[in-house]
């Protein structure tokens, strides 16, 4: 079973409950493999209710389909800040952000890119890699993530819109 095959089977699932199936990491093992299943809510931000409602209907299907051999551990999450990116529509509604990549066949000797997503043709993902574009076939992508920006939450330096002690004294101490 691939993580794709099982991402297809889930969405329907998924879907019933007003959610969207981003897509499935799926770490077969001898002893307990993993199931972490990417849900988003479309216009809202993904609840702790919206996790556990996916995970209790993907885990009645899991029981029923029974597609994974041996025992496993299913996680529901929320995207989060370092969003990943499973298919073509996902870099392109992501395009101009900074993204990593890592691919399973090298590409001039790299495994790891990292730049924002300039472009998708098709099946393939075009990268900015330190000012080169380099085109990643969405085959050969084994992990890719969003990169966060959190230039707009950094805290005001004083001096730059914050309190300023007034002429003449000392800021307090506390």
């Amino acid at each position: 079973m691939k993580a794709e095959d099982l991402a297809t089977l889930f969405a329907p699932v998924v879907s019933s409950l007003g959610l969207e199936c981003l897509g499935v990491e799926y770490s077969p093992s001898r002893g307990n493999s993993l199931v972490r299943v990417y849900i988003d809510a479309p216009g809202r931000i993904v609840t702790i209710e919206d996790c556990e409602s996916a995970s209790r209907e993907i885990a009645a299907l899991l029981d029923v389909e029974d597609p994974i051999p041996g025992r496993y551990e299913l996680e529901v999450s929320s995207p989060g800040f370092d969003r990943p990116l499973f298919t073509a529509a996902h870099f392109a509604r992501f395009a101009g952000q900074a993204a990593k990549v890592q691919v399973s066949l090298p590409i001039g000797g790299r495994r790891r890119f990292q730049g924002p997503i300039q472009r998708v043709e098709g099946d393939t993902v075009v990268i900015a890699q330190d000012g080169v574009e380099v085109s990643i076939s969405l085959s050969n992508v084994h992990k890719a993530n969003l990169v966060p920006d959190f230039s707009a939450y950094e805290p005001k330096k004083p001096g730059k819109g914050g309190a300023k002690p007034a002429a003449g004294k000392k800021p307090n101490k506390a």
